[in-house]
């Protein structure tokens, strides 16, 4: 979803309709997961991919109803043999995929991505819910909204009120899956309606301390699957566009207070990778006393027992420091600062979803 709503907003701004794709249901091996969007533009072109081959050239063709009727259109595609990408790949599995058509007359509609985009890119949570009975895409109201964590309601879900009730309800369920699924809610007339539920969180930010060697191979590393980097050093010749032009912000500061000055918070992602111990100490103290989701420093047992044992005659106690992750880094035998930068990131892959087993490496 991250550059397919920045693309309808342009699209909206150029008066040009389009049809969004997603896949909303699958079965057995597939290419692409639920949730899953590609979006089709009036010439022909599109962006984003449900996973190529035959799935995504009939999933374009089927478009052109869509294009036609301003309704939505639901498509079953069994996958088999060499379908997926021109590949050798078996899938064999089931896809249904939901095309709903982007009018820039629908306001409303536009209102509703917009909000979500401003979560993905600002912070928050919420649930997109689209209604995805056909026969609810008729009558001219677009069955859509997004709900925020606190409740607020953009857009409209054919008006029904039970099926706010039912997304409210399941809010904090759905959040912490982080998976999309269909719900099937009863209207008030006591007919079934599915409504395709997804997700959506910012994407969190990981606040990187320290911009040598290392930091320089984890920023594309951490921006290509979707951190939100924020590089942080006290050095005004390192802190340098050009250096990182994939981080979201540079900051030159003094390591002393840095905390104070970022919004750290329980989903943020800290990396202690600064030039010598007493930076790594003075920026660690400081993390620990936030609610940071992860904590890493960079350096060997002997340099973090040196640390531990300075922070615990000030204070800090073991389990504080059991929130650390140091040595960095899962175990892949990495000795090259591209190679720790890839143990690093990958580590923070594993917490960002849930699976931290505890593997630790010594750089």
């Amino acid at each position: 979803m991250k550059d397919i709503f920045p693309t309808i907003k342009e699209l909206f701004d150029q008066g040009r309709f389009s049809v969004l794709a997603t896949i909303i249901r699958q079965s057995g091996p597939t290419p692409r997961g639920i949730g899953t969007k590609c979006l089709i533009l009036d010439d022909g072109s599109f962006v984003g991919t449900i996973g190529g081959g035959i799935l995504e050239a009939r999933t374009i063709e089927d478009a052109g109803k869509v294009f036609d009727s301003g309704v939505s259109h639901r498509l079953f595609f069994t996958l088999k043999g060499t379908d997926v990408a021109d590949t050798d790949m078996l899938c064999g599995g089931d896809v249904e995929v939901f095309l709903e058509p982007v009018s820039p007359k629908s306001l409303g509609h536009l209102a509703v991505f917009q909000e979500a985009m401003k979560v993905q890119n600002r912070g928050g949570a919420g649930l997109l819910a689209t209604v995805i009975a056909r026969d609810r895409w008729l009558f001219g109201d677009i069955p859509k909204a997004f709900l925020d964590k606190n409740g607020q309601r953009t857009g409209s879900l054919s008006g029904v009120q039970e099926f706010e009730d039912v997304l409210l309800a399941k809010m904090d369920q759905i959040l912490d899956s982080k998976q999309p699924l269909i719900l099937e809610v009863q209207d008030d007339e006591g007919k079934n309606v599915e409504i395709f539920v997804e997700p959506v969180v910012s994407s969190p930010v990981l606040y990187v301390f320290g911009a040598g060697h290392v930091s320089k191979q984890i920023v594309p590393l951490a921006a290509g699957v979707d951190f939100q980097v924020v590089v942080i050093d006290d050095r005004a010749e390192f802190t340098n566009t050009k250096y990182f032009p994939d981080a979201s912000d540079i900051h030159q500061c003094r390591f002393e207070g840095v905390m104070e000055r970022f919004p750290v918070n329980g989903s943020s992602f800290l990396v202690i990778v600064t030039r010598g111990h007493m930076h790594d100490k003075t920026v660690l103290a400081q993390a620990l006393k936030t609610r940071a989701k992860y904590i890493g420093m960079i350096g060997s047992s002997r340099k973090r027992k040196i640390i531990y044992e300075k922070l615990m005659e000030e204070g800090f106690t073991e389990r504080d420091l059991l929130r650390v992750h140091s040595p960095i880094g899962l175990e892949i035998g990495a000795e090259t600062p591209a190679e720790i930068a890839v143990s690093i990131v990958a580590e923070l892959i594993q917490v960002r979803a849930g699976k931290d087993f505890g593997l630790k490496i010594e750089h």
